[in-house]
């Protein structure tokens, strides 16, 4: 549990997709039209991997050690949205986003956390990008897109 009243500016982004090459995306509650993948800030010492699996297993009930996860060992700095920058200390612009990401094997069931998602959707990587409100969330999508090549 977080000491302080204002939210870390270190974040986790897990790009779920399953092996038909679709993405799970995620309706924000407090955002209309604002789509994304899991995400979520780092909690008072903790890592961002730790994060990452906390953030997943809470916004979508699933459990990262049922599956194959995966450390992309890259990030992205951002400015943070100024309707979101009360969460943050005064003076706090930027945020850095850990990348990880997790392989199902189909369209498995989303148990989400309904104070912050309404609904969810599983859409091909093209659709995906199109739909998400964050360049780091898109660029996360087009590495997936090159993994996957590679892989195949």
């Amino acid at each position: 549990m977080r000491r302080h009243k204002y939210k870390i500016p270190i974040s986790a982004l897990v790009l779920i997709y399953n092996k038909q090459n679709e993405v799970l995306l995620l309706h924000r509650a407090d955002k209309e039209n604002y789509w994304q993948s899991v995400t979520g800030s780092i909690e008072e010492n903790e890592l961002p991997i730790d994060a990452a699996k906390r953030e997943v297993l809470e916004e979508t009930g699933i459990r990262v050690e049922d599956y194959l996860f995966q450390d992309w060992k890259m990030s992205n700095q951002y400015e943070i949205f100024k309707h979101w920058r009360y969460r943050y200390e005064p003076g706090v612009e930027h945020n850095t986003e850990h990348i990880f990401a997790l392989e199902v094997p189909k369209q498995i069931p989303i148990k989400l956390s309904l104070e912050e998602h309404i609904e969810y959707q599983w859409l091909d990587a093209e659709e995906a990008k199109k739909k998400v409100f964050s360049w780091t969330n898109v660029k996360a999508i087009e590495n997936l897109c090159k993994i996957k090549l590679i892989a195949s």
